[in-house]
């Protein structure tokens, strides 16, 4: 659990600062569960250059509460959280100090958005809360206010989680959660987990990930895994201390982002997939200048259109393909006729198996089929459904590469590829995540897709 929480002082000398503004909201990594919002009387003079910045004048703070009034609810609030803020040393500091003048010792954890940011989005032109929060296209309003400021934080904080692909920041607060508790009832643990898309994350007592998995339904999977008696999931069972969760919205997202986390975590109980694709479609050229798409077993060495789980995968694709695009089965490998091919007789062949359709008009239209059933040289991004009604996901394609993966706002434009930088994590292109992508864009609908520029 976490409390982003965001000050605004009076300004002045070193530890002599009082606070005229806090928010804080709770945050359980998905979702504000409580909020604490107040002006506070701190009793002393505010500097000019404050006022005008904040636009707080001590007029507004005369019937505002001070201090040692609202701080029974700060320590509630922030019980068993980990502190998080924009300069995170800054807020902590002045909140010790108003507690110290209490003669209360405040102890939290603490992390800083700053020092994550630098991290997970580095190369920034600047770290100010206000610049980069503009630069990933994270609405803010009242700047400069602590509520403004704590709801912008909260959303930054949001991104940063889903941009720490090797979990850092979530095994860190699983471990200081959990730390001298007993293990709780597996189906207490279930209940935490929502019944949506996403990728879950099984952790030991020491807050790392021993096995993580996507689902089109969280809730539903992790129940069948603490029901399971396979010997797998009897000891994932003995080990497990917490689930955690990350919702996508997108099944394509959280087929990706299981793919690029089980490499990067590593986690003891993932086995990994020796054969994620068994055939794949091959162009070649016959002897007359036809283009052929010719099924054949998988093989990393040659260049491949598109690759399939199955042979009878291969099989049906590539007889849609024939029908779509007025192909013909015979130069495709489909029909074994010795003159002209079956769909021939029945007007849905052009006859380029008997030399009757001109190779260039034919060739064309092989090329066109490759276009729409391959990643290979296109460039866009496919956009689906994100985390909230609000908000879109977004799966960038680059040259026929996978570039990464983020989340944007419905009001803000991903068109262009410096935004597209800030906003995506990166994830590293392979011929897994190719297969992945092309048979998911096969199978079902995605909102839509922008066509982007190639680098070519």
């Amino acid at each position: 659990m976490y409390a982003i929480l965001d000050i605004e002082t009076t300004g002045g000398k070193y530890n002599e600062e009082g606070i005229t503004e806090i928010a804080i909201y709770k945050f359980n990594g998905h979702e504000v569960v409580d909020q604490f919002i107040s002006l506070v009387n701190p009793e002393k003079k505010i500097q000019p250059f404050v006022v005008k910045l904040t636009g707080i004048n001590s007029n507004m703070l005369q019937s505002a509460p001070k201090f040692y009034e609202v701080a029974k609810r700060i320590v509630e609030i922030t019980d068993d959280c980990t502190l998080v803020a924009h300069n995170a040393q800054f807020d902590y500091r002045i909140l010790q100090t108003e507690f110290r003048r209490l003669g209360y010792d405040f102890k939290r954890k603490s992390l800083c958005t700053v020092e994550l940011a630098k991290e997970l989005i580095p190369e920034q032109p600047s770290y100010s809360l206000g610049k980069l929060v503009r630069s990933l296209g994270i609405p803010v309003s009242d700047r400069h206010r602590a509520n403004g400021d704590a709801q912008a934080t909260v959303k930054l904080f949001k991104m940063l989680l889903a941009k720490d692909t090797s979990k850092k920041i979530l095994q860190s607060n699983v471990r200081a959660e959990n730390v001298g508790q007993l293990n709780p009832r597996l189906m207490d643990i279930v209940e935490q987990v929502p019944a949506t898309i996403g990728v879950y994350y099984v952790h030991n007592e020491n807050g790392e990930i021993i096995f993580l998995g996507k689902s089109r339904n969280m809730k539903k999977r992790v129940n069948q895994l603490f029901v399971s008696d396979s010997k797998k999931n009897r000891y994932i069972q003995k080990e497990v201390k917490a689930v955690t969760y990350e919702k996508t919205g997108s099944e394509l997202v959280a087929l990706l982002k299981e793919n690029d986390e089980v490499k990067k975590n590593r986690p003891k109980y993932n086995v990994k997939k020796e054969r994620w694709c068994t055939h794949a479609l091959y162009q070649d050229e016959d002897k007359n200048g036809y283009l052929r798409l010719r099924i054949g077993k998988a093989d990393s060495r040659k260049k491949s259109v598109t690759t399939f789980s199955s042979y009878q995968q291969a099989y049906n694709v590539l007889h849609k393909i024939d029908g779509q695009f007025t192909l013909c089965n015979k130069l495709n490998g489909l029909s074994e006729a010795k003159e002209n091919c079956y769909n021939y007789t029945i007007n849905k062949c052009n006859g380029a198996c008997i030399g009757e359709e001109d190779v260039k008009a034919y060739n064309k239209h092989v090329k066109k089929a490759m276009f729409t059933y391959s990643l290979n040289k296109q460039s866009f991004i496919i956009i689906d459904r994100g985390r909230d009604v609000d908000e879109r996901s977004a799966i960038w394609i680059q040259d026929g590469k996978l570039k990464g993966i983020g989340f944007y706002n419905l009001n803000y434009q991903i068109d262009n590829p410096d935004i597209l930088e800030s906003i995506i994590t990166k994830m590293e292109d392979s011929p897994i995540t190719k297969h992945i992508i092309e048979s998911y864009l096969r199978k079902k609908k995605v909102l839509k897709l922008i066509k982007l520029k190639t680098n070519a």
